[in-house]
C-alpha cells in the first residue's frame, strides 16, 4: 500500500543531487523486483560492465589494421587483451570495462605487461583508457573506434582518452551535482560529461539560480574531498569556485566515485536515499536542492519534459568536431538536430511535441525495446500515439487530407514523415530523426539534403516534389536556394544530387537509401564513396553495395580510401550472377 492509498500527502525528495543522496540500485530492488528484473535485461543497465564478469560477445581474436599500425586481440581466461603495434613501439593493454552491447561493444583498459598470470599493472593507480577499438555485432568485424560518428580517416593506432575524463559520467551512475557545474555558473565552463542544457536554444533550457552559495560551497568541498582533492577548490567567486571543482572531477573522478558501475535507477530518477528510508517521500526527475533551484526557461516545466531532460542529460551527443547539424545548423552557431545515432532526446526537445509528450511515450526504460510495439508505432494503427492530442487528424478522411496518402498506407504513418529515419545508427543502418517536425518546413526544404519525400520515392526529383509540395500544402520554396544545394538543374534526383553535393551526413542518407532502391545502377557511384573523406560514410556505402550486389564486396576496410576504392572497383568488373 502506497500513501496515496493511505490518504497520506505526498512529498517529493528535499535533496537528490548529492552522492550522499543516493542509495544505489539495489536498494530499490527489493520493493520493485518486477522492474529491477527488466531493467537487468535493458540496454541501459548493460551501458558498463566489469570486463572479468560481463557476457562479451567479442571473440578477442583477429586484428585491426589502420595504416601500418595494427590491434591485435587476445584472451587468457577471463582476462581479454589489446596489444598496439604501432609509430616501432608494442603497448599491451588488459580490458577492464566493456561498454555497449546492445549493436557494438567498446572498451576500456589499462597498460600492462604479460598475460595471465605474468600479468603486470605498469602505472599505479592505472590508467583506464578508452581502447581503439569496437566490435560490430551486426557485421561481427572489428573497427576503429571512432569510425562510429563522422570524423576525418585516422593517421595511426592509440589507446586514448583517458575514460574518467570522456565517458564515464554519462556510462555511468554519477552524482548529478558533478555533471551540473556548467549550468549552475554564470560564465560557460567546458567539461566531458556536463549536463547539456547550453546545447539547445534558450528557450528550451533549464534555468539553474543559486540559492544558496555557502551550502553549494560545502558541498563541493565535500565532493572533492571524497575524490581525493580536498584543496582543489578556488573560492574568490562563485564561477571560479565552480570552475575549479569542474577541473577537479576531471583530473580525479574514476571508477570508485561512481554511485554504481552502469546506468542504475538513479541515473534517471536522481538520488533516492530519502525514498528508500520513508517511501511515502518520491523520487523525481527533477534535480532538487536546497543549494539551487531548477525551472524551465519559459513555461512550466512539466512531467514530460522533466522526463526528456533527464534522457537528455546522455542522449544529446553533438562532441564530435563534425561541424554540421540539421536545419543547416552549424555545432558552433545555432546548431540543428544531430545526426548520429545517440543525440535523439536533445532533438526530440527541439520538436514540437516535448512539454506534452516524454521519450517514455515510445521506449521503455526499464526493459528492452519490443520490437513489434516499434513497428506498429510507425504503421497507421501507431497514429493513436500523436491523435490523443491531434484528435483532428484521427479519422481516415482528415487523414488522408492532411498526408495525400492513402490513410491505411505507409504514407499516412504519422511517424514516417514527422521522425523519418535520417540518422546515423550504429549498425550501418539509418535511425529515426527524433526532432519531430514537417518535412513540408522550410528550414528543411531550403538548408538540408535530401528532401525527405525522397526518403521513400527515391526516384524523384528535386522540381517534381517540390512543386508537388507546394500544391499539395499551400508553400512556397526559393529556387535560388534549392540550387545552392542541388545545383543549377533542378530536374536531377534528388538523391543522386545528394551524393554528388551533399555534406557528408546527408550523403550517409542518399547512401542509405540508394542500397534499397534494387538498382544497379548506382553500384558505380556507391563504389566512388569507398574513398570518402569521412570512414563511417564508407562503410554505408559497403553496406549498401552489398545490397545491391547481393555479395559483400571482399575488401579490407582498414584500407585508405584511394585502395579501398580500387578494390571496389576492381570487384565491380568481376562477372557476377
Amino acid at each position: 500500500m502506497g500513501p496515496r492509498d493511505r490518504g497520506e500527502p505526498e512529498r517529493v525528495v528535499a535533496s537528490n543531487v548529492r552522492f550522499e543522496d543516493y542509495a544505489g540500485s539495489a536498494a530499490c530492488a527489493a520493493c520493485h523486483a518486477d522492474v529491477a528484473e527488466g531493467f537487468a535485461r535493458s540496454p541501459m543497465q548493460r551501458m558498463t560492465r566489469d570486463a572479468l564478469s560481463a557476457e562479451i560477445r567479442a571473440p578477442f581474436t583477429g586484428t585491426l589494421r589502420l595504416g601500418a599500425d595494427v590491434a591485435t586481440m587476445s584472451r587468457v581466461g577471463e582476462r581479454r587483451y589489446v596489444q598496439i603495434d604501432a609509430g616501432g613501439g608494442s603497448r599491451l593493454y588488459r580490458v577492464t570495462e566493456v561498454i555497449g552491447g546492445r549493436y557494438r561493444e567498446d572498451y576500456v583498459g589499462v597498460r600492462v605487461s604479460g598475460r595471465g598470470a605474468r600479468e603486470r599493472l605498469l602505472s599505479d593507480p592505472p590508467t583506464r583508457l578508452v581502447l581503439p577499438v569496437s566490435w560490430i555485432l551486426a557485421d561481427e568485424e572489428w573497427r576503429y573506434k571512432g569510425y562510429s560518428v563522422q570524423v576525418r580517416e585516422r593517421p595511426a593506432l592509440a589507446a586514448g582518452p583517458v575514460w574518467s575524463r570522456t565517458c564515464i559520467l554519462c556510462h555511468n551512475t554519477a552524482p548529478y551535482l558533478a555533471s551540473a557545474y556548467d549550468d549552475l555558473a554564470r560564465s560557460r565552463i567546458r567539461y566531458q560529461g556536463s549536463v547539456p542544457s547550453n546545447l539547445l536554444p534558450r528557450a528550451r533550457r533549464l534555468r539553474f539560480e543559486v540559492r544558496d552559495e555557502g551550502a553549494l560551497e560545502d558541498a563541493l568541498a565535500a565532493e572533492t574531498a571524497r575524490l581525493g582533492a580536498p584543496d582543489a577548490l578556488e573560492r574568490t567567486s562563485l564561477d571560479t569556485l565552480l570552475r575549479s571543482a569542474a577541473r577537479a572531477t576531471s583530473d580525479h573522478f574514476s571508477r570508485e566515485h561512481l554511485v554504481e558501475l552502469g546506468i542504475g535507477c538513479e541515473s534517471c530518477h536522481g538520488g533516492a536515499r530519502e525514498h528508500v528510508d520513508t517511501p511515502a517521500v518520491r523520487p523525481t526527475y527533477r534535480p532538487v536542492s536546497p543549494m539551487f533551484d531548477v525551472t524551465a526557461e519559459q513555461g512550466e516545466l512539466t512531467r514530460a519534459a522533466e522526463i526528456n531532460h533527464a534522457c537528455a542529460r546522455c542522449h544529446s551527443v553533438l562532441f564530435t568536431r563534425y561541424p554540421y547539424t540539421w536545419e543547416g545548423g552549424t555545432r558552433d552557431g545555432d546548431p540543428g538536430g544531430s545526426t548520429v545515432n545517440s543525440g535523439e532526446a536533445r532533438d526530440f526537445l527541439l520538436g514540437g511535441c516535448a512539454r506534452a509528450m516524454s521519450c517514455t511515450t515510445c521506449h521503455d526504460p526499464h526493459a528492452p525495446d519490443d520490437p513489434t510495439r516499434l513497428a506498429w508505432l510507425t504503421t497507421p494503427a501507431g497514429n493513436v500515439t500523436c491523435t490523443g492530442c491531434h484528435g483532428g487528424l484521427a479519422s481516415d478522411g482528415a487523414l488522408r487530407a492532411h498526408s495525400h496518402h492513402d490513410p491505411a498506407g505507409e504514407g499516412a504513418s504519422c511517424v514516417g514523415c514527422h521522425m523519418p529515419r535520417k540518422n546515423a545508427g550504429l549498425g550501418y543502418a539509418l535511425t529515426r530523426y527524433h526532432r519531430i517536425g514537417a518535412p513540408t518546413d522550410p528550414v528543411r526544404v531550403e538548408r538540408d539534403r535530401p528532401l525527405e519525400c525522397a526518403l521513400c520515392h527515391p526516384d524523384a526529383t528535386v522540381e517534381e516534389t517540390v512543386q508537388t509540395m507546394e500544391r499539395w500544402w499551400g508553400r512556397r520554396y526559393d529556387r535560388d536556394r534549392l540550387r545552392v544545394l542541388y545545383g543549377e538543374d533542378l530536374t536531377v534526383s534528388i538523391l543522386e544530387a545528394t551524393l554528388a553535393r551533399g555534406r557528408p551526413h546527408e550523403q550517409t542518407v542518399a547512401i542509405e537509401r540508394l542500397g534499397h532502391t534494387r538498382d544497379r545502377r548506382h553500384l558505380p557511384a556507391l563504389v566512388e564513396q569507398l574513398a570518402h573523406d569521412y570512414p563511417l560514410v564508407r562503410y554505408y556505402a559497403r553496406a549498401s553495395i552489398e545490397r545491391l550486389a547481393g555479395a559483400r564486396p571482399p575488401l579490407d576496410m582498414s584500407a585508405p580510401g584511394a585502395a579501398l576504392r580500387e578494390a571496389g572497383r576492381a570487384w565491380l568488373t568481376q562477372p557476377r550472377p
